[in-house]
């Protein structure tokens, strides 16, 4: 069979990756890919515009695609899930209605409520004015967050009122975000550690995946500006059995069941951004309509069942309620651009990469803002041997992976470290404490 991937980052190649390890699949299309699903065995970089449906579709039906996996969030809020259910096209994830879980905080958040799911209070607001008065009656430290899709970056903790004020101006009157922004949700200000909780869904069944845990901030010890994410682990200690069950009844099966209720049954992955107190309990911070990145690649790393098998049941509505891993952690280290987040410096060239075909003790370099230096490459019609001649280049502010598998966590960070220090593009910055909450835990 044959499988399309839509995406280009990390979480693309890792969920590409993956599917290739399925016996029956042949080919593994992604749309558009990256330097690193051009080299990977069984996958095919594609040129098609995710953003014309009718060109994804017609892609499905001249390559014979048995299953569309959807990665990234625009394209789920778009409504490619839709279009293509519309088409006969099996395809796994949120439709549009769904993915407003996502494509929209104020959205999710009165959901939330709505459902008695536990998060913080908060209020929406279109102008300065009125959000100004709402920071300075609650005080600091506070959370700014575009209403849209920013990449993950459109999230602001203020740790005082000034910062508050600013952050709100930047997206109202500022334009920081464009239309994401243009309306804000504010935030009570959560205590506690995050975690990251990833399920399949099919409308009806839960399968939960392992947990994980991301770094947001670009500096050691969770310091500056947030990102789209500088690291993960799997899995997070902080998630006990105890409070696995808590965010399983208190948080996903209440999103389910309300999704049922209405008429609009919840399929593909779903990720609660968690919040877990001292005494245990969980809030969410935020719902992904998609697995998360760079949580999937330490995830993809663990997992010892057929992804396409999981999906193809969660299609058919029969996912089962448990699935394969590895026992040993998994940590994974993001490699990010000089100026990220706030910019990104792209076409410089990367030495020092692994090869992809090759396993390397456990420890795999997933590629995101990659690319090859001449544009036009036709990667299709090109083996792997030519390829490796080809210079890769920057393309964007988080550029790889490098995930290991490890005996124990430091065990992970090590190998992953090792692998980091032998690749070099220039002013590549990586953070070398991701995993030191569980770390610190562990003694």
């Amino acid at each position: 069979m044959n499988i399309l991937v839509i995406g280009n980052g990390g979480r693309e190649h890792a969920l590409a990756w993956q599917c290739a390890k399925d016996t029956r699949v042949v080919t593994v299309f992604v749309a558009n890919g990256n330097a690193g699903t051009a080299f990977e065995p069984k996958l095919q970089n594609v040129a098609v515009n995710i953003k014309d449906h009718a060109a994804v579709i017609e892609f499905c039906r001249s390559h014979n695609i048995a299953l569309v996996v959807v990665g990234p969030e625009a394209p789920l809020v778009a409504g490619i899930v839709d279009d293509l259910r519309a088409a006969d096209i099996a395809v796994w994830g949120p439709t549009a209605h769904c993915a407003q879980l996502e494509g929209s905080k104020a959205f999710a958040k009165q959901f939330m409520q709505q459902h008695n799911i536990p998060t913080a209070r908060y209020q929406a607001f279109s102008e300065v004015d009125a959000a100004v008065a709402y920071i300075k009656a609650e005080g600091a430290p506070i959370v700014i967050k575009a209403d849209g899709l920013a990449a993950g970056k459109g999230v602001i903790v203020a740790q005082t009122e000034a910062e508050a004020v600013a952050a709100v101006e930047d997206m109202l009157a500022g334009n920081k975000f464009g239309d994401a922004g243009s309306r804000v949700v504010i935030e009570q200000f959560l205590a506690g550690e995050e975690a990251s909780f990833i399920c399949m869904i099919d409308g009806q069944h839960i399968l939960p995946m392992a947990t994980s845990q991301d770094h947001k901030r670009i500096g050691e010890g969770d310091t500056g500006a947030n990102t789209g994410g500088m690291g993960a682990y799997s899995p997070a200690p902080v998630v006990t059995p105890a409070v696995h069950d808590k965010v399983i009844t208190r948080i996903i099966e209440p999103v389910v069941k309300a999704m049922q209720d209405n008429g609009t049954p919840y399929t593909g992955f779903l990720y609660a951004g968690l919040m877990i107190d001292d005494n245990g309990d969980p809030f969410v911070i935020e719902f992904n309509c998609r697995f998360g990145d760079p949580e999937t690649q330490p995830i993809m790393l663990r997992l010892q069942a057929s992804l396409v098998e999981l999906m193809q049941a969660g299609v058919t509505g029969n996912l089962p309620s448990q699935t394969k891993w590895d026992n040993r952690p998994a940590l994974g280290i993001v490699l990010a651009a000089q100026g990220y987040p706030e910019s990104a410096k792209t076409g410089d060239a990367i030495t020092g990469l692994p090869d992809l075909s090759a396993d390397h003790n456990g420890v795999k370099v997933f590629h995101a803002g990659t690319r090859f230096e001449n544009r036009d490459l036709d990667t299709a019609s090109m083996d792997k041997t030519e390829l490796a001649a080809q210079t890769i280049v920057t393309n964007g502010g988080r550029v790889l992976c490098v995930t290991a598998l490890g005996d124990d966590l430091a065990d992970a960070q090590t190998k992953a470290l090792a692998t980091c220090a032998a690749i070099s593009f220039d002013g590549m910055q990586y953070r070398r404490d991701i995993g030191w909450r569980a770390l610190a835990r562990n003694g």
